[in-house]
C-alpha cells in the first residue's frame, strides 16, 4: 500500500508527455526523475568530447551547456560514424501557430548544427494532421500553418541539397503508409494507452496518430531518398516530451527488421514566468516570438522575466541573485555564445555586484539580435524555396 502511495505521489509531481508539460506546485521539472522514468541515458561529457573529435568542430553551445542532456543509443550512431557509416536526421514540428517562439527554434538550431557537422541528410515532418486532431483547427488551416512554419524552419539555414521537408497531409501514402500499418499491427491498444494515457473520451484519430510520427524513423518510408538503404540508422533530435513516441518506435523496430532510432533529447525552454514547464503558444506573454520587435522583447523581459535578484538593491548587494530560478540567466545560457561572458555574468550577478536590470538589458540585446537575424532570413524565403524543400526528389549529394 505504501509503495502504491509513493507511486501516486510521484505521478502527481510532474506531467511530461507530448501534449502537456507541468511541474508540481510551481516547482521545476526534475530531469533526473524523467531519465529514470523514461529509461533514457544522461548525455555525459565524454560523448560531447567525442562529437568534437569526430566532427573536427567545437560542440554546439546546446551540447556544451547540457541543453541536450539525454539520449538513446547516440553512442551507437557515433560508433558507426567512426567506421564510415553515415546516418540520417529526423525531426519535426506540429504547426499550430502562425509564428514560432524561441523554444520552437531550439531543436532546429541544434539540428542545423548536426547536419553541418556530420554532413548528413535530414527529413523534417510537419504534423499538420496531428494539430488538426488535437486543436480546434480545420484541415485547411493546419495545411496553411505548416507552410508558414516551413518558412521559419528554412530560415534556420538548412541545406536544400540535404533536406526534405514534408507535410503529413501531402506526403503520407505509398511506402510511408505501408510502414505505418506495419507499426500499427505491432502495438496493442493497451500498450498505446499505457504509453500515451489515452482515455475513452479521446477520438480514434488520436489513438491512430503515433504510427505516423514513428514511420519517419525507418529509411524505407522515403524511397526517393533512401532506396536500398534499409540499414541506414536514424538520429532524432527533439525535446524530451516527444520520447514516448520513440519508446514505442524502438520497441517495434527490431520486429520489422530495422535499427532502433537513436535520440538526442533536450530540456524545455522555460516560460518567462519561470521553470514550471515549457513556453506556451497560447499565452503570448510567456514567450519571445520570432515576430516580436526590439521594443516588445525589451518590455516582455523587463515585465515578465522571473528574476532571482533580491527585492532591494541593498539586499541584492548583500545576498546576490539566486541563479537557480533566474530566467534571464537561463535564457542567456541558451543563446549567449561566449562562455567567458556567461560565466562572468553568473559570478557577478550571483555575488550581487551586477543588478537584475543589467542582466535583463544584456538578454534583451542578445535576443533582439537573434530575432532580427531570423526575421531577415525568413523574409528572404520565397514560395519557390518552400516548394524546393518540399518537393519529392532525390538528394544525390546528401552524404557529401
Amino acid at each position: 500500500m505504501e509503495k502504491r502511495e509513493d507511486k501516486q505521489e510521484e505521478e502527481q509531481e510532474q506531467v511530461v508527455n507530448p501534449w502537456e508539460v507541468t511541474a508540481k506546485d510551481g516547482g521545476k521539472i526534475d530531469y533526473d526523475k524523467l531519465i529514470d522514468k523514461f529509461g533514457c541515458q544522461r548525455l555525459e561529457e565524454p560523448l560531447v568530447d567525442r562529437v568534437q573529435r569526430l566532427t573536427g568542430r567545437p560542440a554546439h553551445v546546446f551540447l556544451r551547456r547540457g541543453v541536450f542532456f539525454a539520449h538513446r543509443d547516440f553512442d551507437e550512431i557515433l560508433n558507426g560514424y567512426e567506421k564510415g557509416k553515415k546516418f540520417y536526421l529526423y525531426t519535426g514540428r506540429g504547426p499550430s501557430s502562425e509564428a514560432l517562439h524561441l523554444g520552437h527554434l531550439v531543436p532546429f538550431m541544434f539540428t542545423k548544427y548536426l547536419q553541418d557537422a556530420f554532413k548528413v541528410p535530414l527529413v523534417i515532418q510537419l504534423t499538420d494532421d496531428e494539430k488538426c486532431m488535437w486543436k480546434n483547427l480545420s484541415v485547411e488551416e493546419c495545411q496553411r500553418l505548416a507552410r508558414e512554419n516551413a518558412k521559419d524552419i528554412i530560415a534556420c539555414g538548412f541545406d536544400v541539397t540535404k533536406t526534405f521537408i514534408f507535410s503529413d497531409f501531402d506526403y503520407v501514402g505509398g511506402s510511408f503508409y505501408k510502414n505505418m500499418v506495419r507499426i500499427a499491427k505491432c502495438v496493442t491498444y493497451n500498450k498505446v494507452v499505457g504509453i500515451f494515457g489515452f482515455s475513452g473520451e479521446d477520438h480514434i484519430g488520436k489513438v491512430s496518430f503515433p504510427p505516423i510520427q514513428a514511420a519517419p524513423s525507418f529509411p524505407s518510408s522515403f524511397p526517393h531518398l533512401f532506396s536500398g538503404k534499409d540499414d541506414l540508422r536514424c538520429l532524432i533530435p527533439c525535446a524530451i516530451d516527444q520520447d514516448p513516441y520513440f519508446r514505442m518506435t524502438r520497441d517495434v523496430a527490431p520486429r520489422l527488421g530495422y535499427h532502433k532510432p537513436s535520440l538526442i533529447e533536450s530540456s524545455f525552454f522555460p516560460a518567462l514566468q519561470g521553470e514550471t514547464g515549457k513556453m506556451s503558444a497560447s499565452d503570448p506573454n510567456s514567450a519571445i516570438y520570432v515576430t516580436d520587435s526590439a521594443k516588445v522583447i525589451k518590455n516582455k523581459i523587463n515585465k515578465y522575466a522571473f528574476s532571482g535578484g533580491q527585492d532591494s538593491i541593498e539586499k541584492h548587494r548583500e545576498l546576490g541573485a539566486n541563479l537557480e530560478v533566474d530566467i534571464p540567466v537561463k535564457y542567456l545560457s541558451f543563446f549567449l555564445e561566449d562562455d567567458a561572458e556567461l560565466e562572468h555574468i553568473k559570478t557577478e550577478y550571483g555575488a550581487g555586484r551586477m543588478l537584475t536590470g543589467e542582466v535583463k538589458k544584456r538578454l534583451a540585446d542578445v535576443l533582439t539580435e537573434l530575432v532580427d537575424r531570423h526575421r531577415a532570413a525568413r523574409a528572404a524565403v520565397t514560395e519557390e524555396m518552400v516548394d524546393a524543400f518540399m518537393a519529392v526528389r532525390p538528394l544525390p549529394n546528401m552524404f557529401d
